[in-house]
């Protein structure tokens, strides 16, 4: 067969949408690559979601309740059962039966996202006993969070062994080599890629009068939590060095519209040259452009932090299960090129003195790799390409 190699390509988000962007960064590069990507979607749908040209399929969006995603309820807010988890199975199901795909990509799974295996387990079995075997990728960041039981794993282990032909681990092991989070990591070698960090690379670095210029960026990341840290860094601002400039706070699209009321008119009450705004398009183009970002320590907003070369003060999620973001705030603040404060540390005071030590360092210029999303979309191209159908 000819034509563009076709890839279906899994993403799974039960709370904050870091997952998403970062998919829809590799579905524009592989696309750049020359695939025709369809995107299944299975949380509750992001608004401007750049997919490139890539086709979205929606599955019943599910999120997660709580913090350690230990129930998952429909989009009608009602706990999921067997019969909602044989409809999602079916839908996808169908998705790859009419795709017909040279590559499944499944983000995360099955170093996270145990909770779908209801429908992934299916997808992999019939991926195996297709007549055209596609090549079957995990598309993992490079920390996990560490699992509730040591067996799990274990299991991590055998998933990939029984199914899949590659992992791609979008970081640099410079910085954080695989095994740190995943001890098993060396009985996968051979497939294991280290792509470098998927980030946006769309920002473009202006001049005076160009989105975000030398304003105070704070925002917290997509997902539901973070409003302590918007408070905080509001009540900051008077006391700080960076008093004379505007701060643009960004407010998550999970965010309620009564909550995003209740911040705006408290940002208001505190200062006029206070901007309360929903999480916006251009990020990457702020993050460029602003004098300091405060944020937490998701994936999505570090790197891209690193990549655009941006003082940063980070207060790192450490809610439910989450590791990540501690850890890998904790090694880029050893390079000296991130300001951190702990979670339980943050007041407004504390952000204030956070402030005077980031203006006292020099901007981020992190040495390790952030063309993840290329070289993984190229490496994804070349596996299609040596597919005799």
């Amino acid at each position: 067969m000819s034509g563009a190699k076709r890839v279906l390509f899994y993403v799974q988000h039960l709370l904050g949408i870091g997952h998403q962007r970062r998919g829809a960064t590799l579905a524009r590069a592989m696309q750049d690559a020359g695939m025709e990507v369809t995107y299944v979607s299975g949380g509750h749908g992001i608004p401007n979601l750049d997919l490139g040209g890539g086709a979205l399929e929606q599955l019943p969006p599910v999120r997660a309740v709580d913090l350690y995603f230990k129930e998952l309820v429909d989009e009608f807010d009602q706990p999921i059962d067997d019969a909602w988890r044989n409809r999602r199975r079916d839908a996808l199901l169908r998705v790859w039966d009419r795709v017909q795909p040279h590559v499944i990509l499944l983000e995360l799974y099955p170093f996270g996202r145990r909770q779908m295996r209801f429908e992934l387990l299916p997808l992999l079995d019939a991926a195996l006993a297709a007549p055209h075997r596609p090549v079957i990728v995990s598309s993992v960041r490079d920390i996990l969070v560490t699992p509730p039981k040591p067996e799990r794993l274990v299991e991590m282990l055998e998933r990939v062994d029984q199914y899949f032909d590659h992992v791609l681990v979008h970081g640099d092991p410079d910085l954080i080599p695989f095994d740190k989070t995943f001890p098993h990591a060396a009985k996968i070698a051979g497939k294991l890629h280290y792509t470098g960090y998927v980030v946006d690379r769309t920002g473009r670095r202006g001049g005076p009068g160009s989105p975000g210029w030398d304003e105070v960026l704070v925002s917290a990341g997509g997902g539901a939590v973070g409003d302590k840290l918007l408070r905080a860094a509001i009540l900051a601002r008077a006391g700080s060095a960076l008093a004379h400039k505007r701060w643009r706070v960004l407010a998550g699209v999970k965010v309620t519209e009564d909550e995003f009321r209740t911040l705006s008119k408290f940002a208001a009450s505190v200062s006029p040259d206070i901007m309360v705004e929903r999480a916006r398009g251009d990020f990457p183009s702020l993050l460029m452009n602003c004098a300091l970002s405060i944020s937490q320590g998701g994936y999505n907003t570090l790197m891209e932090g690193m990549h655009a070369g941006c003082r940063a003060i980070i207060v790192p999620y450490a809610g439910g299960l989450e590791t990540e973001q501690t850890l890998r705030a904790g090694l880029l603040t050893e390079r000296d090129v991130i300001t951190t404060l702990g979670e339980e540390e943050l007041s407004p005071a504390a952000l204030v003195t956070a402030i005077d030590r980031a203006l006292a360092m020099q901007p981020a210029a992190g040495d390790f790799r952030t063309d993840g999303a290329s070289d993984g979309a190229n490496r994804i191209a070349a596996w299609a390409a040596a597919l005799d159908w």
